[in-house]
């Protein structure tokens, strides 16, 4: 049966790059490791080019050739050529996602762990509807309101995943946000930052989500250049962070760059109040707006 044409998903592109990277790390040839497993050349390139699917039933024994034995790597290269192909939920909003945001929510669905620091407005799986439809609106001048509509749907549902998760355990969430983000106004809807600070405090009490504060007078630090994401998945995926700018954002994934952005984030969580006084913080600014 001839191999059925995949769609270059992000999924299917790490689970191609990781194969590759095994397969080289083993000293492995395309050519050899093909014909071992009885396919043509052809067909193993384009599984490590995300245009063929590499089946789940095939991963272990193409990690046999390579030398890899580990359970664990093992059961997750099947489960991810298994998933691979699948649609996110956000499929159903069209053009409203764009693409970079499509990859960028299918990494957010496979990750443990996301650290980020938001200098100019609070992170969106922090957000309420309220807030998430005013920011959008403020930073993407070039969609209409009914995207705008549309795009802070999205951000609330994404949240789910702060509770909520069919596959297992909530992401766990570390975000460091600056003071600045917590004193802003809108013009005409007095009770919507109480409303958001308010939820802040709610989310603190979740066990797997840690807020700091970054305080108005505080030491530099690197997170002072802009927002930045860091997401982590299980062994043996590659820890990705996330850049965003006002045309949208992008990844960067080589291992020396990324430990760059993993010793920024110690350094901004150095720099920030602690845990306890900024769920204090976040309390009496929640204070002052009921005045």
């Amino acid at each position: 049966m001839p191999n059925v044409r995949a769609i270059p998903t992000l999924r299917r592109r790490r689970l191609g790059q990781i194969i590759r990277k095994y397969r080289n790390d083993a000293g492995v040839t395309l050519l050899s490791a093909a014909n071992a497993m009885g396919w043509h050349e052809s067909k193993l390139s384009r599984m490590e080019t995300a245009v063929a699917r590499l089946l789940p039933q095939d991963v272990a024994k193409l990690m046999s050739l390579y030398g890899v034995t580990d359970a664990g790597v093992i059961a997750a290269l099947e489960g991810l050529a298994k998933d691979a192909g699948k649609r996110g939920w956000w499929q159903t909003y069209g053009d409203v996602v764009t693409l970079n945001y499509k990859d960028y929510l299918t990494l957010e669905t496979d990750a443990e762990s996301v650290h980020v620091f938001s200098p100019g407005a609070i992170p969106g799986l922090l957000q309420t509807g309220a807030y998430a439809r005013e920011i959008i609106a403020a930073t993407d001048i070039t969609i209409t309101p009914q995207q705008v509509a549309a795009r802070a749907e999205v951000r609330k549902t994404r949240q789910a995943i702060l509770t909520t998760r069919p596959e297992g355990r909530p992401l766990k969430l570390w975000a460091v946000i600056h003071e600045a983000a917590l004193h802003q106004r809108f013009a005409g809807q007095p009770h919507l930052m109480r409303q958001q600070l308010r939820h802040l405090l709610d989310m603190t009490d979740l066990p797997n989500i840690t807020i700091q504060v970054m305080p108005l007078v505080g030491t530099p630090h690197p997170g002072m250049l802009g927002i930045f994401q860091i997401l982590r998945f299980p062994h043996p995926w590659p820890t990705v962070v996330h850049l965003e700018n006002i045309r949208g954002g992008y990844f960067v994934e080589g291992t020396e760059d990324v430990k760059v952005f993993e010793g920024a984030f110690e350094r901004v969580v150095a720099a920030a109040l602690s845990v306890d006084d900024s769920r204090q913080l976040i309390k009496t600014l929640l204070e002052r707006n009921r005045k």
